[in-house]
């Protein structure tokens, strides 16, 4: 018999900071199987979420589906979905927000904030490659080491990495292993590899589907939205770049609001054009990154 399992990977960006939505003190993403009574996997999906947070899902799409069988347990198959969220507010118990970058800290390079847990990380995995040309080749590629740049989008590539080095606890978990492992929030089962599945989908959509305004309010400032890809990213973006490249791509209007009591001068407000979607796909444009 095979068992399907539905989990929700349910992101939001508050204050500048990603979010994702999660269980039992923030080692588990929302998640159950298939039942009869559910009409369709979304279905089944967003009645698991609901039930178990108290959140209703809004904007949700398939993001990844994972068979496989532990010893002596049924197979068993682990479908994904991405959800975008405007607000990280809950009240219901067990039901916590967390920064994505508690799982994964050397995400996040905006202000050199992975600078930290990098020179752990990095020592580590030279031992781990040793002599071997073809790790150290792979180490370089995903960590931007020896000249090599830094590519957002290998999120799950880097933490697979670190899973076959043994330094994260999963590893060390199926393995039965001991040794220190680098920092990051550990996960239940593979929860921690489905959430590096939703970041790097999440950070390679936002450069060529306007998705980002579904974490945004329906009238925001250049700022929130410049703020908001740049916490999705884990990038700090130019600003005069970026503010040529939305104006470029046609994808706000103002409203002829500015916001108000405010320290400092008022900012124009703006919304999403959503005839952009009507109109045309967004052409793939690299996110305008200060150098």
């Amino acid at each position: 018999m095979v068992q399907a399992e539905l989990i929700a990977v349910l992101a939001a960006v508050t204050d500048g900071d990603p979010r994702v939505l999660t269980i039992d003190a923030g080692t588990a993403l929302p998640s159950g199987p298939l039942q009869e009574g559910h009409r369709s996997l979304q279905t089944g999906l967003r009645a698991w979420v609901e039930r178990q947070t108290h959140h209703a899902p809004g904007y949700v799409e398939q993001l990844y589906t994972f068979a496989g069988q532990l010893p002596g347990a049924a197979r068993s198959i682990s479908i994904s979905y991405l959800g975008l969220s405007r607000q990280a507010v809950t009240e219901y118990p067990g039901a916590e927000w967390h920064s994505w970058y508690e799982y994964f800290p050397w995400e996040d390079a905006r202000a050199n904030r992975a600078a930290p847990v990098l020179a752990e990380i990095l020592p580590r995995l030279a031992r781990w490659a040793g002599d071997d040309p073809a790790r150290q080749s792979r180490v370089a590629g995903l960590f931007g080491t020896g000249g090599r740049g830094w590519n957002e989008e290998l999120v799950l590539q880097r933490y697979e990495l670190l899973w076959e080095a043994a330094l994260v606890p999963e590893a060390r978990r199926l393995r039965a292993g001991e040794g220190e492992t680098v920092p990051g929030k550990e996960m239940t089962h593979d929860h921690r590899r489905i959430l590096a599945t939703a970041i790097a989908r999440l950070r390679a959509k936002i450069k060529y589907r306007p998705v980002v305004f579904e974490l945004l309010a329906h009238e925001f400032t250049m700022l929130e939205l410049q703020q908001t890809m740049e916490a999705l990213a884990g990038q700090t973006l130019h600003k005069p770049n970026f503010r040529r490249f939305i104006e470029q791509q046609e994808l706000v209007e103002e409203t002829g609001k500015s916001t108000s009591g405010l320290a400092g001068r008022p900012a124009k407000l703006l919304r999403f054009r959503a005839a952009v979607l009507e109109e045309r796909g967004v052409s793939g444009t690299k996110l305008p990154l200060v150098k």
